[in-house]
């Protein structure tokens, strides 16, 4: 459905624009009807650019990103576009108006993509999108956003896009602001959404998260894919020094943070990046690297499961180390 081919993203800096930085590399992925995809790595990684582009909140660079093989950059119309994607953000509180109601939101709706519906008809439809989404309507319409948990007006603005009847749904950090038992109501509405037929894209720096939500998940790290594939493949056997790290620093549930002992974190991934190490993209044969920058994981031909290069002293060097090995 949504496919992401060799995209990037530079941002001009520096007096008059003079210099470049590029946030997003060369990125490939695809997200298919009825899936979820996260989108790990830590602040800086280039997820949340990534998904502005999708949304067309910021233009594409390089490379092209397609739904249903339609260039999204050609849809002139936007209105169309946003028919069948749609973006939930962080803070929810910044997506409405502090001086109108919150179901202004359903209002707009209207205005824009159902002007021929009935009042009557529409107070249904809207009601009837509350509750799919866990929301009394008599507790939160007419209410102001300051009246209303982050929580609440995540879950209207989830209520939007099931109105709406999308396809795609990014979601962007959109429970890193809310409590734990919240958390877990939104999770499981997006797992209900995804059983009807939503596509959706998680991005999130928390890896329990993905782990819990996802089929597939990309690891992005500078603006690189350094790792991507099944869920369970890229959390249950790890590939890249990188995503290694990520892992071992997600805090145990039965663990105190004085037990953890963060130079020995450190020196393992040291050891992972050193150069008598190889790394798992120039360790797999030629025939496994089947994407640009990635090499498919040893194991089954049929496994989703793809890494890049560690950061070692380059293939020459490297297959040379390897061949001597051997």
């Amino acid at each position: 459905m949504l496919k992401l081919d060799s995209v990037s993203k530079v941002y001009r800096v520096g007096a008059f624009g003079g210099g470049a930085m590029k946030a997003v590399s060369d990125v490939s992925f695809e997200v298919g009807e009825g899936e979820v995809v996260s989108l790990i790595g830590e602040s800086g990684s280039g997820k949340s650019t990534l998904g502005r582009m999708i949304l067309r909140l910021a233009s594409v660079s390089s490379g092209t990103i397609t739904l249903d093989g339609r260039d999204i950059t050609s849809i002139k119309d936007r209105k169309e576009y946003y028919r069948q994607v749609q973006g939930v953000f962080q803070d929810p509180f910044s997506c409405y108006n502090p001086v109108f109601r919150a179901d202004r939101v359903f209002a707009m709706i209207k205005e824009q993509y159902f002007p021929r519906v009935g009042a009557d008809e529409w107070r249904k439809r809207v009601e009837g999108a509350l509750e799919s989404v866990r929301l009394d309507p008599g507790n939160v319409l007419g209410k102001y956003p300051h009246q209303l948990s982050g929580g609440q007006l995540q879950r209207m603005l989830i209520a939007r896009a099931v109105l709406l009847d999308i396809r795609l749904l990014v979601a962007d950090e959109i429970i890193s602001m809310l409590d734990a038992s919240t958390r877990i109501d939104v999770l499981n509405l997006l797992a209900d959404l995804r059983a009807r037929g939503l596509a959706i894209l998680f991005v999130t720096h928390d890896l329990s998260l993905g782990n819990y939500v996802s089929d597939r998940t990309v690891v992005l790290r500078h603006g690189k894919i350094v790792e991507m594939g099944r869920t369970d493949l890229v959390f249950g056997s790890p590939a890249h020094p990188y995503t290694r790290s990520l892992l071992a620093s997600v805090p145990r549930l039965h663990a105190k943070w004085t037990d953890v002992v963060p130079e020995d974190m450190a020196e393992d991934m040291a050891e992972d990046m050193a150069e008598d190490v190889p790394c798992a993209y120039h360790a797999a044969p030629q025939e496994r690297r089947t994407r640009p920058g990635l090499a498919q994981v040893e194991g089954d031909v049929e496994d989703d499961h793809f890494v890049a290069c560690s950061g070692c002293t380059g293939p020459g060097i490297e297959e040379k180390k390897i061949k001597e090995k051997a």
